[in-house]
């Protein structure tokens, strides 16, 4: 069996998340037993979610624990099996986590096969895995987007955003994004065929973002994805129409852990609006046919999702960090093969 190297989590952050709360450690593959199957981790993805586990406090889901590798999405292959429900060879995604290899239960360990004709394994982490499947449910289940609708998605140029913005202009939506800089907003149109993008960073405050909403979003806003929280957050308040929806998936603004004020809230009771968080993991039923209708996305060309690569495990630290920060553009991975 091969040696692996891992990254396990070594302390909890102290407010900012910095490179050495992780360590990288080298150790044996314990052989398989029946009904085991080891995979060799090609791709393994770096979300936002992360950050918060990795603090000690209550949430949707239970802390990273200390010492042992940090949990995570990956996509691979299996090289060894002693199971019948997969041979070497098979491209599997799983939640691997941060290491090269995994011995994975066949019956438990979550793993599926996918096929990489028409889309490359690594989208299976991304447009066509868990972030195309949250902007699917966020749009579909809770702003129920329809024909002739505004929607706008913060930090729109990410795993999820860009896929929010894809899917609404599938079902006849005006889609506006909100992005840091030129070249993330020209992806959003352009590439992406948002019909406008607002860069955040040419406004200082709630106000004067708001203002080129409203000319971004002459109708108002029907749908909000938020995935950042703080000013943002006050600026589409700001504009968002009677009855509204606002699907509640990050709130990356607060992901150090201090508080984010909100600067409008009585707009909720005044637009009536509907503010709903939600976890994706949560609602297994539908993933089946949000990721029909985003390989089929992804397979025609029609959605060409944008990755941030890292090489190397080792990198994966640094590369988290800095997409907390929006270095990335696009998915973040992390290649290891």
């Amino acid at each position: 069996m091969p040696q692996n190297r891992q990254i396990f989590l070594e302390s909890r952050p102290q407010g900012e998340a910095r490179a050495d709360n992780f360590k990288l450690v080298t150790s044996e593959t314990p052989p398989l037993k029946d009904g085991e199957v080891l995979v060799r981790h090609h791709y393994l993805s770096l979300d936002p979610y992360m950050r918060g586990r990795m603090n000690d406090a209550k949430s949707y889901a239970a802390p990273q624990p200390l010492g042992q590798v940090m949990q995570g999405g990956t996509v691979g292959e299996v090289v060894e099996s002693r199971s019948a429900k997969f041979k070497p060879g098979d491209k599997v995604v799983g939640m691997g986590g941060w290491q090269e290899y995994a011995v994975v239960s066949a019956e438990q360990g979550g793993l599926r096969k996918v096929d990489t004709a028409q889309v490359p394994l690594s989208h299976y982490l991304g447009a066509v895995g868990m972030p195309g499947v949250t902007a699917w449910y966020g749009l579909t289940q809770i702003i129920q987007a329809r024909q002739g609708q505004t929607v706008v998605v913060s930090a729109a140029s990410g795993a999820v955003g860009s896929a929010v913005g894809v899917l609404a202009k599938q079902r006849g939506c005006r889609a506006v994004g909100i992005a840091g800089g030129p070249d993330k907003c020209g992806y959003v149109e352009k590439e992406l065929g948002f019909d406008a993008c607002v860069d955040y960073k040419q406004h200082a405050d709630a106000p004067s973002l708001a203002r080129a909403l409203k000319e971004a979003c002459p109708d108002g806003i029907d749908g909000y994805f938020e995935n950042v929280g703080g000013l943002v957050m006050d600026a589409v308040m700001l504009r968002m129409n009677a009855f509204g929806r606002v699907a509640l998936c990050g709130m990356i603004a607060g992901y150090d852990g201090k508080p984010i004020p909100m600067a409008y809230p009585q707009l909720i009771l005044t637009n009536r609006l509907l503010v709903q968080g939600f976890i994706v993991s949560e609602h297994m039923e539908l993933w089946p046919q949000a990721l029909q209708e985003l390989g089929t996305l992804v397979g025609s060309g029609k959605f060409r999702p944008r990755e941030s690569v890292a090489q190397g495990l080792e990198s994966a630290p640094e590369a988290f960090l800095g997409m907390l920060k929006g270095r990335n553009f696009g998915k973040q991975v992390v290649k290891l093969v």
